[in-house]
């Protein structure tokens, strides 16, 4: 929904409640007024609302009067929309006539670990389409895991003459000839961010996309493109950054060599944050290490430091010299070990922001807690991600960091053992949580000291941390878990859970109890119709729910879709002939504009 954090009261026990108003796109308002007053209040309105800058707050407003809402879609130049089937592009188009930047986003999360199956939809070309025709001063645009066609980038680059701004964030479908198209012809662009796509051409079919860039000064502030696949023209490269007095953001992908990475550097020593490609050497290249100290020795405005995907690890003392200004830091790519981490990590007083691989074991993240007292996001990324893999961080880790980084606010934890005490310590050292994501990998895995299930951890997780909105939990956990957050998560408006619980109870705790939630993920848990049913009174206050694997059947979910007509139930069958009762894939979203008419074969829209 494009305005989907906005809070709504819905009917209490009602078996059929009314949807909440969709203060983005749904009808105005009653008039309360009369035409000439409303006039002069809307000639008013339109020079005090350019003052608002939060979506939230323009969505609150529009709501007051049918004046307030027609000024408000008048100086409406910034637009997101959460769920590209939550309303159609011709009534966008039609109640925001001057927008200038667009951010749109397609599959639900679970797409990023395969549970959404291929083809199942999110294509852009609709939105570009109706976009190029209505919006020619469009300048930015930001799409997270959509089907982005080349079709769509070349509609978009030759019909957007003032266009600026592109970031694609977990994207498929482009190739390099679609990024030519927006380089070639987006002659004042000035980002394109490619982050995590599935760019990967036939090398036969490769577009040399680096050298389109248009001759001469460029307006380029940020270029991203360390998931591109392929190679790019180097020589190209080098010269587009030399010739980009503006660029303050460049990472690169893995064909880039530290010889060349000195070379970039030579040409933008303006750079803030860098994204190094491989951080290794060609065979043919000879040894940079010379050369890679002297670029790092004279980075003295960089913050941000990413990349490292296929280092040589004698390299990395070469970034000693840029630590202690770093305020984010990324190794998830990395292997490197405590003892490699500890020059390193010693001087990052200023860091907060750091991910990193597990491999640094509990004794690496003891050395971030003894110096990273500014730490705000933390995310533990898994080496090996198997259930039965050796887990190289635990609670030990987890409490260290606690007890070190005091005003931590992010935190993604993947670990094989942890403990209730550990979690519990958390909770009491970090009150400032607002993001908190533990993954034990081990499936039912309860706490490895005492063998009682995880509940009493992620209960303090709730309970002490105020400002949660965002929690995943995984473990052994009964419905107990579920009671407590339902109880104490006020706040929480995204849950994830997988391999949880005990009933339909432990849901019904969740949807009865936790008013703001927005958008719940449920995998492997036994819950079934009961549970599905218990949310009714909730649901049109949600973004989305997604459940995979669990006890829901078919009658159940036609239930649901009766009993709530203004949400699109989807039932996803991994096999198109699967004829059976039981549902494997169950998607439900808010739509001001019913069904979509591009479901695939395997989709069955109830």
């Amino acid at each position: 929904m494009i305005e989907d954090d906005d809070q709504w009261w819905s009917p209490d026990n009602s078996t059929n409640p009314q949807p909440k108003p969709d203060a983005a796109a749904a009808d105005p308002p009653p008039q309360t007024s009369s035409p000439s007053f409303d006039l002069v209040l809307e000639n008013v309105l339109e020079n005090v609302l350019c003052f608002l800058t939060s979506r939230h707050d323009r969505s609150a407003a529009s709501l007051v009067c049918r004046s307030w809402f027609r000024a408000e879609a008048q100086t409406r130049v910034e637009l997101f929309i959460g769920n590209c089937y939550a309303v159609s592009p011709a009534r966008v188009i039609d109640r925001f006539p001057r927008i200038r930047a667009v951010v749109l986003k397609g599959k639900p999360r679970f797409a990023d670990f395969n549970l959404v199956p291929i083809g199942w939809g999110a294509g852009f070309s609709p939105w570009v389409a109706a976009m190029a025709a209505t919006y020619p001063w469009l300048e930015k645009i930001c799409l997270k895991r959509m089907t982005v066609a080349d079709a769509d980038l070349f509609l978009l680059a030759s019909s957007l003459p003032c266009f600026r701004d592109l970031c694609l964030i977990c994207c498929d479908g482009l190739t390099t000839a679609g990024l030519a198209a927006v380089a070639e012809n987006c002659r004042y662009i000035r980002s394109l961010d490619l982050i995590e796509n599935d760019v990967e051409d036939d090398e036969s079919e490769v577009v040399d996309w680096i050298s389109r860039f248009p001759p001469g000064t460029t307006c380029l502030e940020s270029l991203v493109f360390d998931c591109v696949g392929c190679a790019v023209n180097f020589e190209a490269l080098e010269a587009l950054v030399g010739r980009s007095p503006s660029l303050w953001r460049l990472r690169v992908n893995d064909h880039i060599s530290v010889g060349r990475l000195c070379r970039l550097m030579s040409r933008a020593p303006q750079l803030t944050h860098l994204g190094t490609g491989s951080f290794s050497s060609f065979e043919e290249e000879g040894d940079f290490q010379n050369s890679l100290d002297s670029a790092f020795n004279t980075f003295k405005s960089l913050v941000c430091l990413s990349g490292f995907r296929d280092p040589v690890l004698e390299y990395l003392p070469a970034i000693y010299p840029v630590c202690a200004n770093l305020t984010s830091l990324n190794f998830s790519y990395a292997i490197i070990t405590p003892e490699q981490l500890s020059p390193i990590i010693s001087s990052c007083h200023n860091l907060q922001t750091f991910w990193v691989l597990d491999a640094v074991g509990d004794e690496g993240l003891e050395m971030v807690a003894a110096t990273c007292k500014k730490l705000r996001e933390l995310r533990v990324f898994p080496l090996d991600a198997t259930e039965d893999s050796e887990g190289y961080v635990s609670d030990i880790g987890l409490v260290a960091i606690s007890e070190g980084c005091r005003k931590l606010q992010s935190i993604l934890y993947f670990c094989q053992s942890m403990t209730n005490s550990a979690v519990v310590t958390m909770s009491k050292n970090c009150q400032d949580l607002v993001i908190f994501r533990l993954c034990i990998m081990g499936r039912h895995r309860p706490d490895h000291v005492t063998r009682e299930p995880m509940d009493e951890g992620f209960g303090a997780i709730v309970k002490n941390c105020r400002k949660l909105t965002r929690l995943a939990v995984s473990g052994l956990l009964t419905d107990k878990a579920f009671s407590y957050i339902g109880k104490y998560g006020k706040s929480v408006r995204t849950l994830s859970v997988g391999f949880a619980g005990n009933s339909d109870l432990g849901l019904r705790y969740v949807l009865e109890g936790c008013p703001n939630l927005q958008k719940l993920e449920i995998r492997d848990c036994p819950f079934g119709d009961a549970g599905l049913v218990s949310g009714i009174h909730h649901y049109y206050n949600m973004r989305f729910f997604w459940m995979s694997s669990c006890k829901i059947t078919l009658k159940g979910c036609n239930e649901v879709a009766r009993r709530l007509p203004r949400m699109v139930v989807e039932v996803i069958r991994d096999q198109p002939e699967d004829n059976c009762d039981s549902v494997e894939k169950f998607y439900m979203y808010r739509s001001l504009d019913g069904p979509r008419n591009d479901a695939p074969s395997f989709v069955n829209i109830l």
